[in-house]
C-alpha cells in the first residue's frame, strides 16, 4: 500500500513494544561508499564509482525482447541460473486480479536474454521473499491475501500456499535452518507471523502462528483458522502483539529484520533468544535519514538496504556498526516509490525500481546498479 495512502486514511494503530533504537543516525564519516554526486543521465544520485542503466520500463517492452514489462513493480528477489546467469523477479501491485509477477533473465555477462510472466491473475502483489529452495514468495496485499510459490524460471506452475494464511500479506522471509517463514502483514492492527511447514520445504501444510511480545520477548501462538473464514487471522489470538503496518522482512543468520511504516521502525528478532528490539525509529532521530521504510534487502558485507516509499526517494544503508546512510536516491520522482531492492547472486549488481516512475503516477522504471559495493 502507498505510504501517503496509508497515512490519509488515517490509520495509525502503535505496537506495544516500545525499545530504544540502536541505529539512530549518521556516523563520524561520509558512509562506506562516500557521498551521493550529482544525478545521472537516468536521474539517480549514487557515490563515485557506481552506474546505472534501465533494464526495464513499465509498458514496454523489455530490450532485446518482445515481452512488455509490468506496471507497478514492487517487490523483487534474484535467483542463479546453472549457465552461470541470474533471474531477477519483480512483483506487480497492480488490483483486480491484474497483478502477478514477471521475470528478468540475464546472462553471465550481465546482458538480459529474456523476459516473461511467472505468475498471472493475482491481485496487489506487493512484497514476498526468495526461498532457498529456489522459490519466489510473493505475497497479495489484499484482506483475503494469499501467499503464491512461484518458480523464477517460470518452467513449473506458482501454487497458491493458504496454509501460510489469508490476509493482507506483504512480504515473507524464510528460516533454512529451523524450516520456518515468517510474515508481515500490511494492516495498522497487522501482526507478525511465523508459519512451520509439516515437512518443510513443502509449503502445502504447517502451523500457522502469531507473535505476542512481553518484556521484549516473544512468543507463538497457533492461529486457530487461517483460512480467516469467520473471523481475520489477526484476530484470532486476543493477546497477539499489533505491528503499525509490516512492511519489508529478510532472514540471515538467526535474526529477523522487518519494517513497519506506521511508525517508521526497523525491528530485529533474534530467533535464538526470542528477544525483538527496535533497532531504527525514525521519531527518535533530528532529521531521520530514512522515512518512510518500506521493502529490505541484505548486502554481502551485512549492511541492510531499506527502501523509501515516497519522502526524497533514497536507498538508505544501515551498518552494523550503528551507521546510516543514503545510498542511493532518485531525484524528481516525487510521488512514486522506490521497491523490490535485491542483489545479483554474485553481489555485484543491485536492482531497484521506481513504481510509479518520475511522474509519480506514470509507468514504472527498473534500474541495475553496478560499481564497487563491498563483498565482506
Amino acid at each position: 500500500m502507498d505510504r501517503r495512502a496509508f497515512l490519509r486514511a488515517g490509520l495509525m494503530g502503535a505496537a506495544v513494544v516500545t525499545v530504544g533504537p540502536r541505529l539512530a543516525g549518521c556516523g563520524p564519516n561520509n558512509g562506506p561508499y562516500g557521498v551521493l554526486q550529482s544525478p545521472d543521465a537516468n536521474g539517480i544520485k549514487l557515490p563515485t564509482g557506481f552506474t546505472s542503466r534501465v533494464v526495464a520500463r513499465s509498458g514496454q517492452a523489455v530490450p532485446g525482447t518482445s515481452y512488455v514489462w509490468h506496471a507497478a513493480p514492487d517487490g523483487g528477489a534474484t535467483f542463479p541460473t546453472p549457465d552461470g546467469g541470474w533471474v531477477y523477479v519483480s512483483n506487480s501491485e497492480l488490483a483486480s486480479g491484474t497483478g502477478g509477477v514477471s521475470a528478468l533473465r540475464f546472462a553471465s555477462d550481465g546482458s538480459v536474454v529474456s523476459a516473461y510472466r511467472i505468475l498471472s491473475g493475482t491481485t496487489r502483489n506487493c512484497a514476498g521473499g526468495p526461498a532457498p529452495w529456489g522459490r519466489w514468495l510473493s505475497c497479495e496485499e489484499i484482506d483475503r491475501g494469499r501467499v503464491w510459490e512461484c518458480d523464477p524460471l517460470g518452467v513449473a506452475p506458482a501454487v497458491a500456499r493458504p496454509a501460510l494464511g489469508v490476509f493482507n500479506h506483504e512480504a515473507a522471509a524464510v528460516d533454512p535452518v529451523r524450516g520456518h517463514v515468517y510474515l508481515t502483514e500490511d494492516k495498522p492492527d497487522g501482526r507478525l507471523y511465523r508459519f512451520r511447514p509439516s515437512a518443510y520445504p513443502n509449503l502445502a501444510a504447517g502451523t500457522l502462528e502469531l507473535a505476542t511480545v512481553a518484556a521484549g520477548t516473544v512468543q507463538w501462538t497457533p492461529v486457530p483458522d487461517p483460512s480467516a473464514a469467520v473471523v481475520p487471522t489477526r484476530q484470532q489470538v486476543p493477546t497477539s502483539t499489533a505491528f503499525n503496518g509490516g512492511e519489508g522482512a529478510w532472514y540471515a543468520a538467526d535474526k529477523l529484520w522487518f519494517t513497519t511504516k506506521g511508525d517508521n521502525r526497523l525491528w530485529e528478532l533474534d530467533v535464538v533468544t526470542s528477544k525483538l528490539s527496535v533497532i531504527y525509529d525514525a521519531r527518535a532521530v533530528s532529521n531521520p535519514v530514512l522515512t518512510g521504510v518500506d521493502n529490505i534487502v541484505r548486502s554481502a558485507s551485512r549492511d541492510l538496504y531499506v527502501a523509501e516509499d515516497g519522502g526524497d526517494m533514497q536507498l538508505v544503508i544501515l551498518r552494523p556498526n550503528g551507521e546510516v546512510w543514503p545510498f542511493l536516491q532518485m531525484v524528481n520522482q516525487t510521488g512514486s516509490e522506490l521497491a523490490g531492492p535485491a542483489f545479483s547472486p554474485s553481489g555485484t549488481r543491485l536492482y531497484v525500481s521506481s513504481q510509479r516512475g518520475p511522474t509519480g503516477s506514470g509507468p514504472g522504471v527498473t534500474y541495475e546498479v553496478r560499481g564497487p559495493f563491498l563483498l565482506a
